[in-house]
């Protein structure tokens, strides 16, 4: 791997850690007790310190150095952790993160703001340590003692002894990690010689070969060594002899000798070191000898022993047989956290790091895929060979799977997005002297990674206008007889097609009237307005439109309504507006799931064909078949004593068929439609509202590769998107979501 490489791995590492050391203090906030957090943000801190050690990245070690000895101090007991500290500490995430900015060239330099907060930082950090009473003279926990307590090289083998718990491992045997340097051959050693070298002075008890270094065939070097080993060694001799037989490679190699009953966060840090790979438990507690095979081989025996009483049972699932972790514990053979930490890792090993670039490269080409597989099957069907038409649509399925795997990739959870929003929250209503809670539901929701990096900035600023305008203070609360504490939800799920935000206060709500004489103040609206409550709200999403007295550093500005609404519209989304004066306020954003790839309905439309988001279509009848009516001049259809609109989208997109498709009267009443036996109507759904859609034929399913339209375009209402067909045509995606919403506002 390059150095290069290594930076970007870093890079990508850095800001889960981050991400993860912001969520961990905030989760402490209510659970400041927790040892398992406390512990895992102790984890997280020292990975940090000791990764950015690795790259020479000696301010960021420096500094975090100082939030990695105040948590020790915390795991201790010896400083009680308060709001304080937790609010210490995230100003020392956000510091950490300022800082790794400028040593990977994100930022040019530390902003002298920044340099400033880095020195009260560390000042403040210091004073919690020089206040612990166990802390060391230099607030240093890790002092020369941890340094010499393992071999291993660099600050790593300091800060884990540094993490000891008193916890130690009940293993009889030492175990030897041992990886040798590429130039161990050209230096004139024989790997294995030290191997039997090592079984001169004692017995090696298992022996694992590690590959992790072995590069692929052609880039292989005949002349570099690749080897490594996982070995637990039974011996008198100690720990000096045993290093004594690798004296003449220590240069070249990296060797880790544990002793018996050794610490368990020596283990761990064996563990966090594995390798990339598919590995059952047993293995990867074998292979960092934390079970020796023979221990390993008498659990499976007792595993299978207890699966033979279980299956002779009469109710074999009423006592289910412990797995290989649990029985290692019960057995007193290792300690829990181990196994937790090899099934952590397991899960890990699953995961691979793929660029975006290459996920986005990926999607073009199985879109392409698709636009070629539907050609081809378009051709099997015109040569009227069944045998190739069979084999096509045989073809086809795969392509559909390939396609709906490819997607899946891109997929990300929304409950990430939305836990960034917990501590704009603290901070903000303490910032304005308000008690607020966030509540968080959906948050598994999936959606394309695309659309949830986009709607990052549009969220943020929805929940900021809650915590500014929509929640009181709790002296305003109380006096409206509600709870001091005011209440955020974010909620995420799927509906229709579509993924439905929802953003929710229970605070004051929005004031009609205000809204509308701002509106008439800025000329948006005439003085005899006829507008409904949802048009009245909508007023809010209109450039400049603000009903703030006063301007805040949360918002105020007039410059944010109108760019959420821009950005959702961008992503082909709707964005609404529920609010009950005193009670609270709903906005509702949907999205489509994906921006790449959906199943279509293709219909066709005078000469043209036109392809409607399948998961929005929810039946299709004949036009012939339904009553149809005019009222207050406009078009609805009675569906089964279901009264809905419905448009022709001939007259959508060719205005030119009106003269032709409709007739009016001279008194300009009910206008009459000329039917045609063969028009049919497809009923749209988007959310809770339906409305018709009229075409002359319905051309069956199609997958849709959407393309995005021109700037010519993008003023052009009804649209949200291009596709091409089989045999080479362009179709128009329609824009059901736009239709249905204007259509839904007709009255009946």
């Amino acid at each position: 791997m390059s150095l290069d490489e290594g930076l970007q791995g870093f890079l990508e590492e850095s800001k889960d850690l981050l991400d993860e050391m912001e969520d961990l203090l905030l989760k402490l906030e209510d659970k400041s007790n927790d040892s398992e957090i406390i512990n895992a943000l102790f984890r997280v801190v020292h990975t940090l310190k000791g990764t950015s050690g690795m790259f020479g990245f000696t301010e960021v070690v420096s500094f975090t150095h100082g939030a990695e000895s105040v948590m020790d101090s915390v795991r201790d007991g010896d400083i009680v952790l308060n709001e304080d500290l937790l609010s210490v500490l995230l100003k020392s995430r956000d510091h950490i993160s300022a800082l790794l900015d400028v040593a990977l060239e994100i930022s040019s330099e530390l902003s002298a703001e920044d340099s400033q907060q880095g020195t009260v930082l560390s000042e403040q950090l210091a004073q919690y340590l020089n206040g612990s009473e166990s802390s060391t003279p230099e607030g240093d926990s890790a002092g020369p003692a941890a340094e010499s307590a393992t071999p291993a090289s660099s600050d790593t083998g300091a800060a884990v002894v540094q993490a000891l718990d008193g916890e130690t491992v009940e293993n009889e045997s030492w175990h030897i990690s041992l990886r040798f340097g590429p130039d161990v051959l050209r230096n004139g050693m024989e790997p294995l010689s030290f191997i039997r070298y090592l079984n001169t002075i004692g017995t090696i008890l298992s022996l694992e070969t590690i590959d992790e270094q072995l590069p692929e065939p052609a880039a292989m070097d005949a002349e570099s060594c690749y080897l490594g080993f996982e070995i637990n060694f039974a011996t008198t001799a100690d720990k000096a002899e045993i290093t004594a037989v690798f004296e003449f490679v220590q240069d070249d190699c990296k060797v880790n000798i544990l002793p018996p009953h050794s610490h368990v966060e020596i283990y761990l840090k064996l563990l966090e070191d594995l390798p990339e790979g598919h590995y059952r438990i047993g293995e990867i507690l074998t292979r960092t000898g934390i079970l020796t095979h023979r221990e390993l081989e008498s659990i499976l025996v007792l595993q299978s022993s207890q699966l033979s009483e279980a299956a002779a049972g009469s109710d074999p699932a009423s006592d289910p047989v412990p797995f290989v972790g649990e029985l290692a514990v019960s057995e007193g053979l290792i300690e829990a956290p181990l196994v937790d930490a090899a099934i952590k890792r397991q899960e890990e090993c699953k995961v691979v790091r793929v660029s975006a670039a290459k996920l986005e490269e990926l999607i073009t080409l199985v879109g392409e895929l698709v636009i070629a597989g539907a050609n081809t099957h378009l051709l099997a069907r015109e040569s009227e060979n069944n045998g190739l038409v069979d084999a096509t649509e045989k073809l086809g399925g795969l392509v559909e799977a390939i396609r709906d795997t490819s997607l899946s990739l891109r997929m990300v959870q929304i409950g990430d997005t939305f836990a960034r929003f917990r501590r704009v929250v603290r901070e903000n209503s303490r910032d304005l002297g308000k008690e607020i809670d966030l509540e968080i539901s959906g948050g598994d929701t999936e959606l394309d990674k695309v659309v949830v990096d986009k709607m990052a900035d549009p969220l943020m600023h929805l929940v900021r206008n809650s915590i500014d305008h929509g929640l009181e203070t709790p002296g305003q609360r109380e006096a409206a007889g509600k709870s001091p504490r005011g209440t955020i939800s974010l909620n995420a799920f799927h509906d229709s097609g579509s993924i439905v935000i929802e953003i929710s206060d229970d605070g004051r709500g929005l004031a009609k009237d205000k809204i509308l004489a701002k509106a008439i103040e800025k000329g948006l609206i005439s003085d005899n307005h006829n507008l409904s409550d949802d048009e009245i709200y909508r007023l809010i999403f209109e450039a400049g439109f603000s009903t703030a007295d006063n301007v805040t550093n949360l918002s105020g500005r007039g410059v944010g309504m109108d760019v959420v609404r821009q950005n959702i519209e961008s992503l082909r989304g709707l964005i609404d507006i529920k609010s009950t004066l005193g009670e609270g306020t709903v906005i509702t954003i949907r999205l489509p799931l994906t921006m790449a790839i959906i199943d279509g309905f293709l219909v066709q439309v005078g000469s043209g064909s036109y392809v409607i988001p399948l998961d929005m279509v929810d039946e299709c009848v004949e036009y012939s078949e339904v009553a149809q009516d005019a009222y207050d001049g406009s078009q609805h259809i009675n569906l089964r004593g279901e009264i809905m609109p419905y448009l022709r989208l001939g007259e959508v997109f060719t205005p030119s068929r009106n003269a032709a498709d409709a007739v009016s009267s001279d008194s300009g009443e009910k206008s009459q439609i000329v039917e045609k036996s063969r028009e049919n109507i497809v009923v749209a759904r988007y959310g809770n509202k339906k409305a018709g859609l009229v075409v002359d034929d319905l051309l069956g399913e199609h997958q849709t590769v959407i393309k995005p339209l021109g700037r010519i375009f993008e003023n052009v209402q009804g649209l949200s998107g291009a596709t091409i067909l089989g045999n080479g045509e362009v179709a128009m995606i329609v824009d059901v979501p736009n239709l249905v919403d204007k259509l839904s506002t007709i009255g009946v």
